[in-house]
């Protein structure tokens, strides 16, 4: 892999997921446009990542069996499409809609990262990941940002119109930058998504995917709460404010690198473990410092080095089990985590309105004592299950 591939998948990844993280810190603003209570209007949130995980559930396996810049290259138009019915959106339904949409066709960096995957050597896989993981997650945390800022100067709107131009710049950029690959799958569409079952054959995938999707769960559940929290009379911060909080996030995404290199080094399922414990670490660090913003930062950079420990880590493992079926492995990993993304945001709202703040921080906490339970009771089943494979 040419160093300049490297960073534009990098760079791709985080402008193109951004496309789902921007709704976040608009939604106040939302809320007011059509006249609804700011939960109904976090459904937006949900329907995102809701799409998403659709989209990497039939799309993303397609990397297996067509050649994947040119997939890449369709599905990315048919995002800009998207984003820009999101932006001219004039009923509450419709938004809904185009933002199931929106997800669905940014699944790209998700075929980009087994594309990325392909080309590196066995002996930096965990790096290369690492790297185009960093560029994906603080493209996930800075849009936050950004949507604040630009929402609140321009409006929900003049965000989703400078998202449905950064989209289409990208075009051209993919055709020069990344490589031809030529797929490994011969069959049918149909016998290629029958084929996502017989991966579950493998432990190790099956283990990767539960974790994550906890720890997803809880990633969206802290994103979408925090949002209600710090809206709320107890700070009352408006949108651009709160998207600041994104820079505290990009700055525990920058691990991402090293979580890959320590995989090429030793056992990834390690780093995993430790992820889940600073991951339930950083809810209790949200409840305790709850009125502190400078305490809410530091339990943000934690929760994002938290899980780049998990993420980066888990997808080491899984591209290792199969290499000719890495769409397909990706597939399987990342429906799983998105599901638990889709399903925080929306555990989220309904933990907002028994228990607020503090009933959100104890959920993520019990949500990750769950997974470091299924953690040590699979250790010995996954030590025969890897031997075996």
């Amino acid at each position: 892999m040419k160093r300049s591939q490297e960073i534009f998948m990098a760079i791709c990844t985080g402008l193109i997921v951004a496309n789902i993280y921007y709704s976040q810190p608009l939604i106040p603003l939302i809320a007011k446009e059509f006249g609804i209570a700011e939960a109904q209007a976090g459904q937006i949130t949900f329907l995102n990542q809701l799409g998403y995980a659709l989209g990497i559930l039939f799309f993303v396996p397609v990397g297996d069996l067509i050649e994947r810049r040119k997939l890449i290259m369709a599905v990315t138009l048919i995002c800009v499409g998207s984003l820009a019915a999101t932006t001219f959106a004039n009923q509450f339904w419709l938004l809904g809609i185009a933002s199931v949409f929106v997800g669905v066709t940014s699944v790209v960096p998700q075929m980009i990262i087994p594309m990325a995957a392909a080309l590196a050597s066995p002996e930096e896989r965990g790096k290369v990941i690492g790297n185009v993981m960093s560029g994906l997650l603080i493209g996930i945390l800075l849009s936050r940002t950004l949507s604040g800022v630009v929402g609140a100067h321009f409006g929900w709107r003049g965000m989703y119109g400078l998202a449905t131009i950064i989209t289409l710049v990208q075009l051209p950029l993919m055709y020069f930058f990344l490589p031809q690959s030529q797929p490994a799958f011969k069959g049918t569409y149909g016998k290629l998504m029958k084929s996502l079952f017989e991966m579950f054959k493998f432990h190790e995938l099956r283990e990767a995917t539960i974790l994550s999707g906890s720890a997803f769960a809880c990633f969206g559940m802290f994103w979408t709460g925090m949002v209600l929290w710090l809206s709320s009379p107890a700070f009352g911060l408006n949108s651009d404010t709160i998207g600041l909080f994104g820079l505290a996030g990009a700055l525990g995404a920058l691990f991402a690198p090293l979580a890959g290199r320590s995989a090429d080094k030793r056992h990834p399922r390690k780093a995993v473990g430790l992820g889940v414990i600073v991951l339930a670490l950083s809810f209790v660090i949200f409840y305790i410092f709850r009125y502190s913003i400078i305490g809410i930062c530091f339990g943000i950079i934690t929760l994002d080095f938290a899980m780049q420990a998990i993420h980066v880590s888990n997808q080491t493992r899984v591209y290792a089990i199969l290499p000719e079926a890495r769409n397909r492995l990706n597939t399987i990993y990342m429906t799983g985590a998105f599901i638990g993304t889709a399903s925080g945001s929306a555990l989220a709202l309904i933990v907002w309105k028994h228990g607020s703040w503090p009933g959100i921080c104890l959920t993520g906490v019990v949500v990750m004592a769950l997974a470091m339970g299924l953690f040590v009771a699979t250790r010995k089943r996954y030590v025969k299950a890897a031997m075996a494979e």
